[in-house]
C-alpha cells in the first residue's frame, strides 16, 4: 500500500494557470466558433476603451474582420485604437501572461479586472491556428512604433516573442500615427449576423460609450460607422479602500499580516473606507480588543472577533457599529442625457426615457443602476422587446434568461404601462427596447466568461424600482399622445367644416362671413399646450418654447413646469417670463390669467450643451382645467426628485468628510505622539442638518412597491 501511495503522490503535478485555461477555454467564452469571435473582439475593444479613458483621450476604434479560409473557418481580426499605446518592454506581459493587469487590486469601476482577456485571445489564436498575434504599438514620446509577434508558453505562463522590431506607422491618409495600438490575430471562428454578432456587440458598445467613434469593416467589405455624439469623456474614477462590510476572513488575515501599522485603530482607519476614529474605537470595543494592539500580533480568534464586529454580529452598547458608506467617486455612470443620445443614434423611435438612480451599497460595494426605454419607430410590435444589458459599460450578449438584469425586467407588470405581457410573466412584447446598466466596483458574474449577472436581492430591487419609474413615464406619454391626437383630430375637423358652413350660409343669406373664433372656442372646450425644443446653429444654444392655447369659454390660471438638464450643468438663459426653481431640473412659471381665445408663450434657451443633448422638454401643470399636451404635476414626483438631490448632497458630503479624515490620519501617522482627533465629534458639534436624511429611495412618481 505504501508503494501505491508513493506512486500516486509522484504523479501529482502543478498545473500552470495558462495550461488550465488552454484545456478549459470555454471558461473564457471560447466555447463555439461564433462566440469565440465575439469574445476576441470584445476583449480587444474593451481594452482600447479603458486605455483611452484612463489617458483622457476620446476613443477612435477601427475593427476589421476578414475570412482567410472558408473551409477551415480561419478568420483574421484587426483592432486599432488611438490610445496611449504600450511601451515596448510591457507588450510581452500584457499580451503573453495570464493574470497580468493593473485593475485586479483596484476597487473601482472598470471593464476588465482579472488580466485574462486579451491574453486569452492570444492563447486561443495559437491553439486553433498555430499563429502568433501581431502587435504594433506607438507611444507619443517615440518616433517609431514597436512591432512584435506574441505567442504563449502555456506551461510557464510566459510570452514567446518573435519578429521584434520598430517601424514607421503611416496612416491611410499619409499622416503618421501619433499614438495607439493595433492587434492583428488569426483564429478559428465564424462570422454571423443577428442579435448575437460582432455587429450587435459594437452597436451596443456605441450606445453606452457615446464618446467613442467606432468603425467596423465586415467580411463582405461593408463599412459600419457609429459616430461620436459627445465630446465629454466619462467621469474619471478613483480607487477606494475596501469597506468592512465587504471583507472576508481570509482577506482580513492577509491584510493584518502585511500591515506595518503600530496600532489596530490606525490600521482600521488607514486601510478601510467608512471607518472614522469613533468607529475604529467602537469596533475594537465590540471585538474586545485593545486599540493599541499591533495588527501583526493578533491571534486567529481575535481576527474572527474583529470580523464579527465588522458584520454586526458583535455589538457596541447593544447596537452594531455604525460606519459611513464607502465613497462613490469610484463609479462612473453613463448619465441620463448621454444614454438618450446613445440610444437615439442607433434606434429610431418616438419616445425615450432614461434614469440614473442615486448610488447605493451592497455588501460594502458601491453600485449604481441606470435604465433607458425607447418606444415606437420601426421596432416590431408583435415581438419581445429588445433587452440591452450592460455591466460597467460592457454589453452582455449571452445567457439573457439567467441574468439578474433580465429578472428585474420580468418582475414588472408591463401590461399596465402599455406593453403586452401574457400572464404578467417574462419579457414584455411591443415596439420597444429596454436598457439596463449596472455600474459597480465588484460585478458578480455567473461565470468567468462574464455573460450574465449573479443573483443579488438588493441590486434586483433597485433595478426593479427604476423599471417602475420608466413604465410610469411610458404610460403618461402614451396617454398624453392619445389625448393630443384626439384633440388635434377634433380641431382639424371643426376648422374644416365650420368655415365651409359659415361661408355657404353667408352666401345664401347675402351676409358677411361671421367671426367663428368664439364658436370654435366653445366647441373645443380645451386648453392645449405645445412645446418646441430645437438646436440653434448660430447661437449654439438649445431654444425652447412652450405655448398655451385657451380654447374654453372661461378664463384660466396655471402654473406651468418644465424639465431641463440642470444635472448636465446646462444654464437657462433669455428666460424673460422669469419663474423659479422647483427642484433639480424642474423650473416653474406662475402665469397670469389666460382669457378665452388667448394664448401665452414661454420661451428660453439652454446654454452649455452640445447638439442633440436635449431634444424634448416635458411640461407639467398645476390648475383645475386639464392641459392637453401636458401632464398634471404629481407633487410626489417633485418630492422624490428633492430626495434624490438630498441623497447626492449627503454622498458628496460623506466623500468630502472621508477625504478630510484621510488627511487627518496621515498627519497623525507622521506624528505618533499627536493626540487623536475625532472627526465625528467635530461634525456633531456643528448640529444636526435641517433636512433629515432619507431612509431610502421610493419610486419617482410615488406609490408603494
Amino acid at each position: 500500500m505504501a508503494g501505491i501511495a508513493q506512486k500516486l503522490a509522484s504523479n501529482q503535478k502543478q498545473v500552470a494557470i495558462s495550461e488550465f485555461f488552454e484545456k478549459n477555454k470555454h471558461f473564457l467564452g471560447f466555447d463555439s466558433l461564433s462566440r469565440s469571435l465575439i469574445t476576441a473582439v470584445k476583449e480587444a475593444v474593451d481594452n482600447a476603451l479603458d486605455a483611452c479613458e484612463e489617458a483622457r483621450i476620446l476613443p477612435e476604434i477601427n475593427v476589421e474582420i476578414k475570412k482567410l479560409d472558408l473551409k477551415k473557418d480561419i478568420i483574421e481580426l484587426k483592432v486599432e485604437d488611438n490610445g496611449p499605446g504600450i511601451p515596448q518592454k510591457s507588450i510581452e506581459k500584457v499580451f503573453g501572461q495570464l493574470l497580468f493587469g493593473s485593475r485586479f487590486h483596484a476597487i473601482r469601476q472598470s471593464r476588465g479586472q482579472q488580466g485574462i482577456g486579451i491574453t486569452g485571445v492570444v492563447m486561443y489564436s495559437q491553439l486553433t491556428t498555430g499563429k502568433p498575434t501581431h502587435v504594433r504599438s506607438k507611444i507619443s514620446t517615440e518616433s517609431t512604433a514597436a512591432v512584435v509577434d506574441i505567442g504563449l508558453d502555456t506551461r510557464k505562463n510566459k510570452a514567446v516573442k518573435s519578429n521584434q522590431g520598430r517601424e514607421l506607422w503611416e496612416l491611410k491618409d499619409g499622416t503618421m500615427k501619433q499614438h495607439g495600438l493595433e492587434v492583428t490575430t488569426q483564429l478559428k471562428a465564424k462570422y454571423q449576423k443577428g442579435r448575437q454578432s460582432v455587429w450587435q456587440y459594437l452597436r451596443m458598445t456605441s450606445i453606452v460609450n457615446p464618446h467613442a467613434e467606432i468603425n467596423f469593416i465586415d467580411p463582405d467589405g461593408e463599412v459600419h460607422h457609429w459616430p461620436r455624439v459627445t465630446e465629454r469623456l466619462p467621469t474619471k474614477v478613483e480607487s477606494i479602500k475596501p469597506h468592512p462590510h465587504g471583507i472576508e476572513l481570509g482577506q482580513l488575515q492577509r491584510m493584518l499580516n502585511e500591515s506595518t501599522d503600530s496600532r489596530l485603530s490606525v490600521f482600521l482607519r488607514m486601510n478601510f473606507s467608512g471607518v472614522s476614529n469613533r468607529a475604529a474605537k467602537e469596533l475594537c470595543s465590540a471585538a474586545e480588543l485593545d486599540v493599541s494592539v499591533k495588527p501583526k500580533q493578533m491571534k486567529p480568534d481575535d481576527i474572527r472577533a474583529l470580523l464579527e464586529a465588522f458584520q454586526g454580529e458583535r455589538m457596541f452598547n447593544g447596537k452594531p457599529v455604525k460606519m459611513l458608506n464607502p465613497p462613490t467617486n469610484c463609479l462612473s455612470p453613463i448619465e441620463e442625457m448621454l444614454i438618450k443620445k446613445g440610444l437615439s443614434k442607433t434606434i429610431d423611435s418616438r419616445f425615450i426615457t432614461t434614469m440614473t438612480r442615486a448610488p447605493n451599497v451592497s455588501q460594502g460595494n458601491p453600485y449604481q443602476i441606470e435604465v433607458g426605454l425607447i418606444f415606437g419607430g420601426d421596432m416590431p410590435g408583435d415581438k419581445a422587446v429588445e433587452v440591452l444589458r450592460f455591466a460597467n459599460r460592457v454589453p452582455l450578449m449571452y445567457q439573457q434568461g439567467g441574468c439578474l438584469l433580465t429578472k428585474a425586467i420580468e418582475s414588472v407588470d408591463w401590461r399596465q404601462y402599455g406593453l403586452d405581457q401574457p400572464g404578467a410573466k417574462g419579457v414584455p412584447k411591443g415596439p420597444a427596447a429596454i436598457l439596463v446598466h449596472l455600474a459597480s466596483t465588484n460585478v458578480q458574474f455567473t461565470s468567468e466568461a462574464k455573460e450574465a449577472l449573479a443573483e443579488n436581492e438588493e441590486v434586483i430591487e433597485e433595478a426593479r424600482k427604476a423599471m417602475l419609474e420608466m413604465g410610469r413615464g411610458l404610460r403618461k406619454h402614451l396617454e398624453k399622445k392619445k389625448k393630443m391626437a384626439k384633440t388635434q383630430e377634433k380641431f382639424e375637423l371643426i376648422n374644416d367644416i365650420l368655415p365651409a358652413i359659415a361661408a355657404k350660409s353667408a352666401e345664401i343669406l347675402d351676409k358677411p362671413i361671421p367671426n367663428l373664433s368664439g364658436s370654435i372656442t366653445k366647441i373645443m372646450s380645451a386648453v392645449i399646450g405645445e412645446t418646441s425644443t430645437v438646436w440653434n446653429k448660430e447661437t449654439k444654444n438649445t431654444d425652447v418654447s412652450i405655448t398655451l392655447y385657451n380654447y374654453t369659454s372661461r378664463s384660466r390660471a396655471y402654473t406651468i413646469l418644465a424639465t431641463w438638464p440642470e444635472k448636465a450643468d446646462a444654464k437657462m438663459i433669455d428666460n424673460e417670463t422669469g419663474g423659479r426653481k422647483e427642484a433639480m431640473g424642474v423650473w416653474a412659471w406662475k402665469l397670469q390669467t389666460l382669457d378665452p381665445g388667448e394664448r401665452i408663450v414661454i420661451s428660453y434657451s439652454l446654454s452649455g450643451l452640445e447638439k442633440g443633448d436635449w431634444v424634448e422638454t416635458d411640461i407639467f401643470y398645476r390648475g383645475s382645467q386639464e392641459v392637453i399636451g401636458a401632464m398634471k404635476m404629481d407633487e410626489k414626483y417633485l418630492e422624490e426628485i428633492r430626495n434624490q438631490e438630498q441623497i447626492m448632497k449627503e454622498i458628496n458630503q460623506e466623500n468630502n468628510n472621508q477625504e478630510v479624515q484621510t488627511e487627518t490620519i496621515d498627519d497623525v501617522e507622521s506624528d505618533p505622539d499627536a493626540p487623536e482627533i475625532d472627526l465625528d465629534e467635530i461634525i456633531a458639534s456643528l448640529g444636526e442638518p435641517k433636512v433629515a436624511p432619507p431612509s431610502g429611495q421610493s419610486t419617482l412618481f410615488g406609490g408603494d412597491l
